[in-house]
């Protein structure tokens, strides 16, 4: 049996230099925030994996629904070489697309991108046992950061599933978006997943469990400055905390202080003070109408090509092109 060959582009010491900037600047401003990247250490990877399992967090089962029912479409309309994955994770609804493509025998190579080397080894090596003849190429790397260039046999497919692209705000968006373009040659395809605007009760129900799994995912965020920064963090001191912004159109996640704290970031140089109930904010999650997406896609340098969702609207699959 081959093996699966890892490309680690990531540099740990400019991870941590990123993460030591990323720490001064959130926590030093007034209205306190962190990058959501940094929720994934190997703990986080487990946590969000659980998190796509729980009955409130339809995005997953939504999302591989609408890949069960137009993978064959996707292979026919693109007949893509290889298949890029960004943020690749444990991979499992892209074996629903590749399942697609090796029936049809046109699948040459697949690339997953990811933070985590340990994921991502663990996940290729699942791939290739289970997809004889094909190649699978990991890369180790950031997906925030620019993607100058990405491997494959063309014709290439970008894909971003679970509608992870609403935690960039708007003009990261935009930026990321176009860089995935400038990445990709004309004719090559892009398959994004994005969530959907809906009730708000069901959106803060998706990131405010009942089991409390998200709230530990949240929490993990301090876990890792810890960790990383030596920092003096009391997780459990904070509570969390999901609401909607009905003015911006997105979840975000905060994590709010129970009490007074003074926290000290030996490794960021800093030392941080909490207010009685001072919010940080975590992450946000962009919810997204039909007509926003294509108007994204294209401002991007992309043509919408397909455009699916379920039959209650609660998600949404595009397929577009790159044009010139």
């Amino acid at each position: 049996m081959s093996e699966a060959r890892i490309d680690v582009h990531r540099d740990p010491t400019r991870m941590l230099e990123t993460l030591r900037e990323d720490v001064r600047e959130g926590l030093s401003a007034r209205a306190k925030w962190l990058p959501s990247k940094w929720f994934y250490d190997a703990r986080g990877s487990e946590l969000f994996e659980h998190i796509t399992r729980l009955p409130e967090y339809y995005p997953t089962r939504v999302e591989r629904d609408i890949l069960r029912a137009r993978a064959g479409e996707v292979a026919d309309v693109t007949e893509a070489r290889t298949i890029v994955e960004l943020g690749s994770g444990s991979s499992e609804k892209t074996r629903l697309l590749l399942d697609a493509f090796a029936a049809r025998g046109r699948l040459s190579e697949f690339v997953p991108l990811d933070v985590s080397e340990a994921a991502l080894a663990a996940s290729a090596e699942a791939i290739v046992a289970d997809y004889p003849g094909l190649r699978v190429h990991g890369v180790v790397a950031d997906f925030t950061e620019p993607l100058e260039s990405l491997p494959g046999t063309p014709p290439r497919m970008v894909i971003f599933l679970g509608g992870t692209v609403g935690n960039f705000p708007p003009g990261e968006r935009a930026k990321f978006l176009a860089s995935i373009r400038s990445a990709l040659t004309d004719g090559e395809w892009f398959l994004l997943g994005t969530d959907l605007i809906k009730d708000v009760d069901t959106l803060v129900r998706a990131y405010d469990d009942a089991a409390g799994v998200t709230a530990e995912f949240n929490r993990n965020v301090l876990r890792v400055i810890n960790d990383r920064l030596g920092a003096g963090f009391e997780p459990e001191e904070f509570e969390h905390v999901a609401r909607w912004d009905d003015r911006n159109e997105w979840i975000e996640m905060r994590l709010r202080a129970r009490r007074g704290l003074t926290v000290n970031v030996p490794g960021a140089d800093l030392t941080v003070t909490f207010a009685e109930g001072e919010e940080l904010r975590t992450e946000i999650s962009a919810k997204f109408r039909p007509e926003g997406v294509r108007a994204e896609l294209a401002e991007a340098g992309f043509t919408l090509r397909r455009w699916w969702t379920d039959p209650a609207g609660l998600f949404g699959v595009s397929l577009a092109q790159a044009r010139d």
